[in-house]
C-alpha cells in the first residue's frame, strides 16, 4: 500500500454508485490518472467541490500496490485548491466550451494513464489560466492551445517552409496530410490556398505573437479556427466531440 502526491487538472468526472465518482486528473508527474472519490457527491462535501473540472489541485493517491496505476483504480483521499480555473469559464459560454474543447484535447493526446506529459500539462494550466482571466478571445486561446498541443506531441504544423520539401516561404497551398504549407511543387489533392492572414495568425497563436493574433480580423480567424479543426481531426483520427460547441 502506497501514498502518492501531485499536482494536476481535473480533466472530468463520472458517478460511481450513491456518492462517488471517478476523477481524471492530468498530472504533473504521473500523466492521466483515473481515480475514485468516495462520498464526493454527498450536498455538504467540500472535497468533492475541489474536484470540479478546470480545477487546479494537489492530491494526495492511496494505491494497493507499489505503482500509482495499477490493477484497480487508486483512491483519491485529499485535495487542496492551487487555482480555481472554474469560476472564471463556466459562467462565460465561449469560454466554457473553449475550455471543455481544451480538456477533452488533453485528455486524447494522454491516452495512456500513468505516463508523464509534463509539457500536455503546463499546456493546460497556462491555457486555462489565460482563459479565466479573460486575456484574449476564447477561441484564440483554444486554437493557439490546439496548435500548441499538436506540436508537443510531435505534428507541429509548418506555416513558412514547404512541409514536403522545405523551400522558403511565404508558401500559398495548405494541406492537413502533409503536415501545413507547401509549394507549387509539392501540391497534393485535396490542397487550399487559405488566405495569408490566416497563415499568419495561425503562425502568432503557434509562437504566442499574441498582439499580431489579437489584431485579426474576423473572417481570417474563423478560416484559421477551420484550418486548426482540420488538421487535429487528421491526427487524432476523429474530431472532438466539444469542438461542435464552440462560439465561432
Amino acid at each position: 500500500m502506497s501514498l502518492f502526491r501531485d499536482d494536476g487538472v481535473v480533466l472530468r468526472t463520472q458517478k460511481l454508485g450513491e456518492a462517488d465518482r471517478i476523477i481524471t486528473i492530468l498530472t504533473r508527474g504521473h500523466g492521466r490518472v483515473r481515480a475514485v472519490a468516495r462520498g464526493v457527491r454527498r450536498t455538504k462535501s467540500k472535497f468533492g467541490a475541489r474536484l470540479e473540472p478546470f480545477s487546479h489541485v494537489d492530491v494526495q493517491f492511496f494505491a494497493r500496490g507499489s505503482e500509482l496505476i495499477g490493477r484497480g483504480l487508486p483512491l483519491c483521499t485529499q485535495s487542496e485548491t492551487i487555482a480555481p480555473y472554474g469560476g472564471g469559464i463556466v459562467t462565460d459560454y465561449a469560454r466554457y466550451t473553449a475550455g471543455t474543447a481544451m480538456l477533452e484535447t488533453a485528455e486524447r493526446f494522454t491516452d495512456h494513464e500513468g505516463e508523464p506529459a509534463v509539457q500536455q500539462y503546463l499546456l493546460l494550466v497556462g491555457g486555462l489560466r489565460t482563459l479565466a482571466r479573460g486575456e484574449h478571445e476564447p477561441h484564440l486561446v483554444l486554437d493557439a492551445f490546439l496548435l500548441r498541443s499538436l506540436a508537443v506531441n510531435g505534428y507541429a504544423p509548418s506555416f513558412e517552409d514547404c512541409a514536403k520539401c522545405g523551400m522558403p516561404g511565404p508558401n500559398r497551398f495548405f494541406s492537413v496530410a502533409a503536415g501545413g504549407v507547401i509549394c507549387g511543387d509539392c501540391r497534393v489533392p485535396g490542397s487550399v490556398v487559405p488566405s495569408a492572414e490566416a497563415v499568419t495568425l495561425l503562425s502568432a497563436l503557434l509562437t504566442g505573437d499574441w498582439e499580431t493574433a489579437d489584431a485579426c480580423e474576423a473572417r481570417h480567424v474563423r478560416e484559421g479556427s477551420g484550418l486548426v479543426s482540420a488538421y487535429l481531426h487528421w491526427h487524432l483520427e476523429r474530431g472532438l466531440r466539444s469542438l461542435r460547441y464552440v462560439e465561432k
